[in-house]
């Protein structure tokens, strides 16, 4: 085979190019990444240097952050905080049933099949309208407001089913747009090789979908796990509440300060490895 000398030149050209783009982008991301702590640095600086000199900083610094009272109620709050990782636990899976039966209802498209369509459309209208901590309050007074027999009437268990019902409305919509953003032609592409609407869904649709809205549903889990402290408005002795009575026994802020520490060490990792997804992605469809 000959090859023709013309392109025997365009290959170590090509080659070199790319190699003079490589290099003019790590120039520009050493600079931008330099420029930013520099940045960072003096924002921090600033704050350290100048909120000292406030005149009610000793009053705040006493109320929110005593070392020895963050002594004293740290350990406790860690053992409240795994009655947040339970309810989180426990509550996960179900939202992730019902979410996904809500989104499947609103993607039915037989005629026969719109009474769960309406349900579906319904359901994620009155749950997404109404605010958390008003789900949590209708429900976790309402219900045992019943007279139910324990354990029935526990806070624990109703608490959770605020939480799962707002919740599974909110990821069953991220469901949705997932499936629909599977191309049509792939419907028709499993139809022609003989398979019926719930074998597409089954084996085309939703590993797709559900690949797709994984970075989605990590940020909402990251909500979730947030919220769960909203149950201490109706009694469970979680994080919240456990630093609320630390507050009045001790009349000290600090234990707030410690509960807000806790979840920053679960969100921000969870957060960090959400935007990675979203980051791979990005890569994979470009």
């Amino acid at each position: 085979m000959t090859v023709h000398p013309d392109t025997e030149a365009v290959a170590p050209a090509a080659a070199t190019g790319r190699t003079r783009r490589q290099a003019y982008e790590a120039r520009v991301r050493r600079r931008s990444t330099a420029v930013a702590a520099a940045s960072t640095a003096l924002v921090v600086l600033a704050i350290v240097t100048l909120v000292p000199l406030a005149p009610g900083w000793e009053a705040v610094k006493r109320s929110f952050f005593n070392g020895e009272v963050f002594a004293q109620t740290f350990p406790t709050l860690v053992q409240a905080f795994l009655w947040d990782l339970a309810i989180f636990a426990w509550s996960v899976p179900m939202i992730t049933v019902i979410a996904l039966a809500v989104a499947l209802a609103r993607d039915a498209r037989s005629p026969a099949l719109f009474p769960l369509k309406l349900f579906g459309m319904l359901y994620t209208d009155i749950f997404r309208g109404i605010p958390v901590i008003l789900v949590v309050y209708l429900i976790g007074f309402g219900i045992p407001g019943l007279g139910l027999p324990r354990p029935w009437n526990s806070p624990y268990i109703w608490g959770t089913v605020a939480l799962v019902l707002t919740y599974s409305a909110y990821v069953a919509e991220i469901f949705r747009s997932g499936i629909e953003s599977i191309h049509d032609s792939q419907r028709a592409a499993a139809a022609s090789l003989g398979l019926g609407r719930a074998d597409t869904m089954r084996y085309v649709v939703l590993p797709q979908a559900i690949r797709r809205v994984v970075p989605a549903n990590m940020n909402m889990l990251i909500a979730l796990q947030k919220d769960v402290a909203l149950l201490s408005f109706i009694g469970p002795v979680e994080v919240l509440r456990q630093a609320g009575v630390f507050k009045s026994l001790l009349a000290n802020f600090t234990p707030y300060v410690g509960a807000a520490l806790i979840f920053l060490a679960v969100t921000i990792p969870a957060t960090r490895y959400a935007d990675y997804l979203m980051a791979r992605q990005r890569r994979e469809r470009s």
